[in-house]
């Protein structure tokens, strides 16, 4: 029976630093996409994905090259006139105080538009109007954008208990939800706050 023992002529290889370094890559780079299927399979698992998304790969200097996580909170859910936010059962206890409020803030993912090319835009006419000029993303609410978040502000109307009923919502059915905030006029309001001539005219319905 032959011997286990590796062939003598392969050990300076197999002991080598180049051949040690290429095992350590092997091992961080399994580790990494484990992390990404991971993080794919609980949004899955919890009814709403982010599809198309690098969430679990970005690596930017602020964070030290940590990976990067989102787990969706719940969903949106519209029925004829109505919105609600169906929210997971797990972040239920996360709601208690927020009925005390009248408005709420929602960020949400906006995947109905989440595709490389859409990532890819940097400029657009605001409100998709080609009388305003072209504009920065960042100077926009546009939901083409390289992260595709989108921010609004809602009226609550009711929290019967994980489910919350909204209004002024403009986002589509099945969105993920990201994370709720209550909205605070002292400090989310601003009367004296400077826009261009664009954002001061009110948008065509």
């Amino acid at each position: 029976m032959r011997s286990a023992r590796p062939c003598p002529r392969w050990q300076p290889l197999l002991q080598s630093a180049a051949f040690q370094a290429f095992l350590v890559f092997l091992i961080m780079l399994f580790r990494g996409q484990t992390l990404l299927t991971t993080c794919q399979a609980y949004a899955g698992q919890n009814g709403a994905s982010l599809q198309n998304t690098e969430t679990g790969q970005n690596r930017t200097p602020a964070d030290g090259g940590k990976p990067m996580m989102l787990h969706p909170i719940g969903r949106v859910v519209r029925q004829d006139d109505r919105v609600f936010l169906d929210i997971l059962p797990q972040y239920a206890p996360a709601l208690d105080g927020l009925s005390d409020f009248s408005h709420i803030w929602v960020i949400f993912w906006f995947h109905g538009n989440d595709t490389p090319e859409k990532r890819a835009i940097l400029k657009v006419h605001p409100r998709k109007d080609p009388a305003n000029p072209l504009t920065g993303v960042f100077a926009t609410r546009a939901p083409v954008r390289p992260n595709p978040l989108g921010l609004t502000c809602c009226r609550l109307l009711n929290i019967q208990g994980s489910r919350l009923e909204v209004e002024g919502l403009d986002a589509w059915h099945d969105t993920p939800v990201l994370d709720l905030k209550p909205y605070i006029p002292g400090s989310d309001s601003l009367p004296q706050g400077r826009v261009p001539d664009w954002a001061r005219r009110p948008p065509e319905i």
